[in-house]
C-alpha cells in the first residue's frame, strides 16, 4: 500500500508499505520508528494510504489518525519475522546517510555472530502503527 504522511512543513511525502493487518482499529503497519515516516508520523498524526488493484482498475483511498501498536504487539510480530530480517531491522538506520554499504554489512555479520539461533529482541526504534480511518473512498 502506499502511506502518505507529511513534513513538518506540510509537504507531502508518500512511499510503499508492507499492510500487515486489518482489525476493527484500522489498518496496520510496521517501522522504524526513526526513519522518515516515523518523523513525520510523530509530528503529525494523521496520514493516508492508497491501495491500487491493476487488475480491476480500482483504487481505495484512507485517510485517518495514526497510533502506535502497544509494545506487546510490535514484540510479538517482530518475533515471526526471519532471523535476517530481524538482523536487517537492527542493523540498519533506516532513512539515514552511512558511509558505505560495507558499514551495513559489517554491522550485519557482528549481530548475526551475537545473536546467532534466535536473532536480536525487538529493538526500542521499531515497531507497529495502527491508521484509525477517518475516511475510506
Amino acid at each position: 500500500m502506499t502511506l502518505a504522511t507529511t513534513t513538518r512543513s506540510g509537504r507531502p511525502s508518500a512511499r510503499m508499505v508492507l499492510l500487515k493487518g486489518i482489525d476493527e482499529r484500522g489498518f496496520l503497519f510496521f517501522t522504524n520508528y526513526e526513519s522518515r515516516k516515523g518523523q513525520e508520523l510523530a509530528a503529525n498524526r494523521h496520514a493516508a494510504l492508497v491501495f491500487y488493484w491493476r487488475e480491476v482498475n480500482r483504487q481505495v483511498r484512507v485517510t485517518g489518525r495514526v497510533s502506535k501498536l502497544p509494545a506487546v504487539e510490535s514484540d510479538a510480530y517482530f518475533a515471526t519475522r526471519p532471523h535476517g530480517s530481524r538482523l536487517a531491522a537492527l542493523a540498519s538506520r533506516q532513512s539515514s546517510v552511512i558511509p558505505s554499504r560495507a558499514v551495513i554489512e559489517a554491522r550485519y555479520r557482528e549481530l548475526d555472530t551475537r545473536y546467532p539461533d534466535d536473532g536480536p529482541p525487538r529493538p526500542i526504534n521499531w515497531g507497529g502503527y495502527c491508521v484509525h480511518p477517518d475516511e475510506i473512498e
